[in-house]
């Protein structure tokens, strides 16, 4: 008899294939833990655009809380502060990435409402959701003045870059299936 050198083909068969249902195991376990993480970095964003609404508030009492997202960051098209310091629509409360409307795998909105007679605008609506359904996310979220972090677990659409947020605070973010976070 002859010494064997090396692998049969069902040895390597095998092996291949025990590497196969490792990574039938893994992959799925991988794809929810970027959905998680994503959902996580969308729940601090939305927080941190609710403070940066306060902030615009306190700072722009005449105006109120901002007209849109875009006024809470630098800029359109700016990625840092200008020189010239912040201003109504540049107030430099929020990171450009944020402020531009999509920040992992998620897409932002916000919007201010002006109240009827006085010209200020004195509430806002600030919202996320997933871009890709099943793929970035599987929630949304959003929230008002009152600072109450809310979720829709039932959301099934994915999102778009500078989405309008629901429209009146009163009536979107806080009526079912939105849930306190």
């Amino acid at each position: 008899m002859r010494k064997q050198k090396g692998f049969s083909l069902i040895e390597l068969l095998i092996v291949v294939a025990i590497i196969l249902i490792i990574a039938a195991i893994a992959i799925p376990n991988l794809l929810r833990a970027k959905i998680s993480a994503n959902e996580s970095s969308a729940v601090g964003s939305i927080r941190n655009i609710i403070t940066a609404e306060v902030s615009y508030n306190a700072s722009y009492g005449s105006i109120g809380f901002s007209a849109n997202l875009v006024d809470l960051g630098p800029g359109t098209g700016n990625l840092t502060c200008p020189t010239t310091g912040p201003s109504t629509t540049n107030a430099c409360l929020l990171d450009a990435v944020l402020a531009a409307g999509t920040k992992s795998g998620y897409a932002f909105g916000a919007k201010g409402t002006i109240a009827a007679g006085s010209g200020l605008i004195t509430s806002f609506t600030a919202e996320g959701g997933p871009l890709a359904f099943n793929s970035t996310g599987v929630r949304a979220f959003c929230a008002g003045e009152d600072g109450v972090l809310r979720v829709n677990a039932q959301n099934t659409v994915a999102y778009t870059a500078g989405s309008t947020p629901q429209d009146p605070w009163a009536t979107g973010c806080t009526a079912t299936p939105w849930g306190v976070l």
